[in-house]
């Protein structure tokens, strides 16, 4: 799977929120999966994860896992991490990109920004499919919202990507962030797409929250001019 690796997008300004961000999210890893058992950490997915079922109102959670209102889980989820790689692939891209956004918009405006594209992600997921008993977990939602805005801010900022074979690394050279945002998410269409098909055909749901993925980008599409600062342009031409 290809990855990206870096941006040649400097800032002005140091990413608090961004750094932020990413310790609570490890945090929430560490207490997750470090400090927990298997069973445990099950129970912290749920109590934590948005359940599409508990959250339409279909389905209620047992007293003792049911710690925190079903509408603050939507807030919750965008913490938690169903594993190390999971985690990882997330705080990569939130670094690349995340910084550059926080910078164009300012600190608070990029921490509303991002909670509300996770939002939106979240039912995004949840809509299409109000019946799931299956957690819902991860920032990957809010981090699309991210891709979203930076594909139009930055189109032509160049990333290098690079592909893991094994224990090397080969890297593919820099390319226009408009090019590799438009990739992702026309790669996260065609597999939302295989999903919804596969749901149809009666195979366990579960997995990747596709649908998440392409409501936080569309989202992060939306909001960006509404966030930025005055003096950032959409479509840089540098």
């Amino acid at each position: 799977m290809v990855i990206p690796l870096h941006d040649d997008n400097p800032t002005n300004s140091k990413p608090y929120v961004t750094v932020g961000i990413m310790i609570a999210c490890l945090l929430a890893y560490v207490v997750q999966h470090l400090l927990l058992t298997d069973a445990g950490t099950t129970q912290v997915a749920y109590a934590f994860g948005v359940v599409p079922a508990v959250l339409t109102g279909r389905e209620m959670l047992p007293a003792e896992i049911a710690l925190i209102p079903d509408w603050a889980t939507v807030f919750t989820s965008m913490f938690m991490h169903g594993g190390f790689w999971h985690l990882a692939g997330n705080m990569l891209y939130l670094w690349i990109f995340g910084n550059n956004i926080e910078d164009a918009m300012g600190h608070g405006r990029f921490f509303a920004f991002y909670v509300l594209c996770g939002v939106a992600a979240v039912f995004a997921q949840v809509l299409p499919n109000p019946g799931s008993i299956i957690p819902m977990v991860g920032a990957s939602g809010a981090i699309s919202g991210v891709l979203g805005a930076y594909m139009l801010l930055f189109p032509r900022a160049r990333v290098l990507l690079g592909l893991p074979l094994g224990f090397l690394l080969l890297q593919l050279g820099r390319f226009p962030a408009i090019w590799v945002l438009a990739a992702w998410f026309l790669m996260q269409l065609v597999m939302s797409a295989i999903n919804t098909w596969t749901r149809a055909a009666g195979e366990t749901q579960g997995g990747i929250a596709f649908g998440a993925h392409i409501g936080g980008f569309i989202a992060g599409l939306l909001l960006v001019a509404i966030f930025k600062k005055r003096s950032v342009p959409l479509w840089r031409r540098h």
